[in-house]
Parts: structure tokens; sequence; C-alpha cells
């Protein structure tokens, strides 16, 4: 009954943080008349005191110390922050620039690139199944570049980005919120700088628009700090398998918003491109749910 429970509890948390995920296009849309340069900053500026609080609140704070004890962690946070700060920009100025759809793309994506990279850095075996889902993956990229016109670059460097980043966060191995305030931490002096830049210059956003800009700018913090912490609480209380198919309602929601809210481009193109893409997530997931079930049939025989 225990375990139910938690069970129960992790998926519901796993739905808050990618429903909050997939629903950020809305909140960015709101501060679009901030350069996306400037929002990322106060992202990133105002995560570290929610990230603190949730430092504070887990205990955590001997976790994000024992980071400076190895260089080869540090190296590796270091290297997986600027990946996540640049994922994040590229992310803000997609959504302001009406590429929602494209984030969408990325983040479908994001999967495979994981799964590709496992292959080349951990020489993880890839199944028959599993290269049938990266070929339709890629054929969906081609499809758009043929049909549409366009190469979806956003997509494309969101998904590696944010697939590096995991293999980087991986390879460091280090507590979700503790190695975030790491990344935080290191990210802050050229923010500030930035930031005092842009206030000495008298082209600041923060306190010279309206309150409500400003309200959206420090909730930037609580927007990138609270599914975090969701996520985090949801990992450690579901399966991969059952969390790996939650995490879809994220790019689903962008997708949705994309067309129906925003109204932007979505052409016969880009709808094989993403059918190819679905395709290819429906294969490596429904394959990956299968090998897992036998596994755990195979455990209980024994």
């Amino acid at each position: 009954m225990y375990e139910d429970d938690q069970s129960r509890a992790g998926a519901i948390a796993a739905v808050c943080a990618f429903v909050f995920w997939g629903m950020a296009p809305v909140y960015w849309k709101q501060v679009g008349h901030v350069p996306a340069f400037e929002v990322l900053c106060h992202r990133i500026l105002w995560s570290l005191f929610f990230v603190g609080i949730l430092l504070s609140v887990r205990s955590g704070w001997a976790t994000f110390k024992a980071i400076f004890s190895s260089k080869r962690t540090m190296l590796l946070l270091t290297m997986s922050g600027l990946l996540v700060g640049g994922n994040w920009g590229l992310y803000i100025w997609a959504v302001n620039h009406d590429m929602v759809l494209q984030t969408s793309l990325g983040y479908y994506i994001t999967p495979l690139v994981s799964m590709m990279l496992g292959v080349v850095v951990f020489k993880d075996k890839i199944r028959p199944i599993q290269l049938c889902a990266v070929f339709l993956a890629v054929a969906g990229v081609g499809t758009q570049l043929i049909m549409v016109g366009e190469l979806p670059w956003v997509s494309l460097v969101l998904a590696i980005s944010f697939g590096l980043y995991g293999l980087l966060r991986k390879l460091a191995n280090v507590e979700s919120i503790a190695g975030l305030m790491f990344e935080t931490v290191l990210l802050i002096p050229f923010v500030l700088f930035y930031l005092g830049s842009l206030e000495l210059q008298g082209t600041a956003s923060f306190l010279h628009i309206d309150r409500l800009t400003d309200m959206y700018l420090v909730g930037a913090g609580i927007i990138t700090s609270l599914p975090l912490m969701w996520f985090a609480f949801a990992a450690c209380r579901l399966r991969l398998t059952t969390l790996g198919l939650i995490q879809y309602i994220a790019p689903s929601l962008a997708f949705l918003q994309g067309v129906f809210l925003f109204n932007e481009q979505f052409s016969m193109g880009h709808l094989f491109s993403f059918m190819f893409i679905w395709s290819a997530l429906a294969l490596y997931s429904g394959e990956g749910w299968l090998q897992r079930s036998r596994k755990y049939l195979h455990a209980e025989e024994v």
C-alpha cells in the first residue's frame, strides 16, 4: 500500500512538472517585449534564490559543498551549466519569435538524441526497433527540409544541447538541485555584469516598464525551480519507463499551443514531419516498455 501511495504521489508530481513545462510558452509570451537574453539573465538570477530555498528545505547544502572537492565534477557541471543556459536562452527566443512548434519538435526528438549519445559514449547496444525509430526521426527532419523548405535548426539545437546536458549531468552524478545550484552560481557573475551594464546604459527592463513585467521576470525563477523540484520528487518514485511516457505531455502541450493558440504556420509538410517523429517515439517507447516488461516477468519467474 505504501509503494502504491508513493507511486501515485510520484505520478502526480511528474504530471505537474511536465504540464508546467508544457505551458511555459504562455508565460514567456508575457515578456515578449523584453529581449530574450535579458529574460534569460533574470531567469538565472531569480532561480538562484528559489534553488537556494529548495536546497535548504531538502537539507542539500552538504551535497552542494561536496561538488567543490572534485575538479572533474566541477568541470562537468561548468560545461552543463553553459549548455543549459544556452538551451534556456534559445527556448525563450524561439517562443517569442513564433517558433513554439519548433521547440515542441525539439523536445520530442530529445529522447532519441539521448539514446544515440548512450550508444556513442557508453557503448549501449542499439536494438533494431530503436534503430528504426532513429531513421524515422531523421526522415521527419528531412521531410520538413524538403516539403517546408527549411531546416528545423531550433529543434535540432534544443534537442542536441539538452541531450548533451543530460549526458554531462549523468557523468557528473550529482543530485539534481545541488547541481542546478552550482550551474546557477557559475553563471551569476556574467548575469550581474550584463544586467548592471543595461542599468548603466538606461536600457534595462526590470523596474523600468511596469509592475507586471517585473513580476513576470522575478517569477521566472519559480518557473524554473518548481517543476524541477516536482521532477526530482517524481524521479525517485517512478520507473523510468513511466516517467519517459509522462514526459511527452510537455511537447504535446507546446504543439497544441503552437497550432491552436498562437496560430503558427502548420502546413502538410509540418504534419508529415511530426507524424514521422510521433511514429519514432511510439516505436522507441513501446519497444522499451516491452523489454522492461519481459525482464520484470523473467525476474518474477526466477
